[in-house]
């Protein structure tokens, strides 16, 4: 799939690059936590935040991919059966992935 599915909107693609940036705050974060000896519980619920936030950027990821597809399909002369072929090839990458938390 390369040269295809790129993060065509530039809102979100800097949505993603922002939400990128805070994750690497956050990761920095825990290893800040584990230096200082911090409760694994503590360290948890961070780790679980970033889960969570990583899930999003998926979601972004997806949804921008979604669009692609639809406007590509939209103006196509054909079936748009290779696009949600695509579509779904993406999906199930991401749901077994285990993105669908």
């Amino acid at each position: 799939m390369e040269g295809q599915g790129e993060v065509n909107s530039v809102p979100e693609r800097a949505e993603i690059m922002r939400r990128l940036r805070r994750l690497e705050g956050q990761v920095r974060g825990i290893q800040k936590m584990l230096a200082e000896g911090r409760e694994c519980k503590d360290v948890i619920t961070q780790l679980l935040a970033i889960r969570g936030a990583v899930d999003e950027v998926g979601l972004l990821l997806l949804r921008d991919e979604l669009n692609r597809c639809l406007v590509d399909a939209g103006g196509a002369n054909g079936p748009a059966s290779d696009q949600v072929q695509q579509l779904r090839d993406i999906l199930h990458l991401w749901m077994r992935s285990g993105g669908s938390r």
